[in-house]
């Protein structure tokens, strides 16, 4: 039976009412493939990935001639322009930022030492507190603005100062020997140490040698061109976890 109201045939309006609710389904489905994903799934499919440092290295070092011990940070990374390091105690220590053209170009390596106050007027359990063991999060923006982040372990594995002799020969022949290290410092927390390197410096001269490795000669054509006089060299005893303990002893060159 048609459905008229007055002269009009009501059918044909009925049947596009009908079709109206699947037509708003396309119409929104259409919509979404356009414009794509949204929320949180989008979000994080756009964000990019974090970019990471090549290198991050938080270590102490001690000088066991002096009785002096403070923190050391080494980074690397391609065009960062601001940086922050976080202890494990999520406290913020360090935060750096380049201004004018740092800020445009970026900046890549970085290399700072702390100050090194002595164990006489700073007790070695403050400066332990100071620097707790743990992960340190290393955290900065590039130049792109991309996030670059990076890890370091800071350990209180510390090494003794290895015992050091030089012996000065004719002919300007100079051989640095030192003994194994084998445990920490008197006073130190009792790590276990794992020495995985030995560096001697003397002026310009500077070379690191396996754990293995006991003594050194210093090139003569080196030897010669140092001053008459007391000269004086060091040896770094290097842990697994990059700690480092410094001994200073010294020659006589006639």
């Amino acid at each position: 039976m048609k459905q008229k109201f007055g002269s009009f045939d009501l059918r044909p309006l009925a049947l596009v009412a009908s079709f109206l609710p699947r037509l708003a389904c396309v119409l929104v489905t259409m919509v979404a493939l356009i414009v794509g994903p949204t929320g949180p799934e989008a979000w994080a499919a756009k964000k990019k990935p974090d970019l990471a440092l090549d290198i991050a290295k938080v270590f102490f070092e001690f000088n066991s001639s002096a009785n002096d011990l403070g923190v050391h940070v080494f980074l690397d990374g391609e065009d960062w322009k601001t940086l922050t390091i976080v202890n494990p105690e999520k406290l913020t220590i360090f935060g750096v930022e380049g201004k004018g053209p740092y800020k445009d170009l970026g900046l890549t390596e970085l290399f700072f030492e702390g100050a090194e106050p002595s164990l006489d007027d700073v007790p070695l359990a403050v400066l332990l507190a100071l620097f707790p063991a743990g992960t340190y999060e290393f955290s900065g923006k590039t130049v792109d603005g991309n996030d670059i982040v990076g890890t370091a372990t800071l350990a209180h594995a510390n090494p003794a100062g290895p015992k050091v002799s030089a012996v000065l020969g004719l002919n300007n022949s100079l051989v640095i020997s030192w003994e194994p290290v084998t445990g920490p410092p008197d006073g130190f927390p009792a790590e276990s140490i794992n020495i995985v390197a030995f560096q001697v410096i003397v002026g310009a001269f500077q070379v690191t040698l396996p754990a293995t490795t006991l003594s050194v000669t210093v090139p003569p054509e080196f030897v010669a061109s140092l001053s008459s006089g007391v000269n004086a060299f060091e040896v770094l005893a290097i842990e697994a976890g990059g700690n480092q303990t410094i001994t200073e002893g010294s020659f006589v060159k006639e």
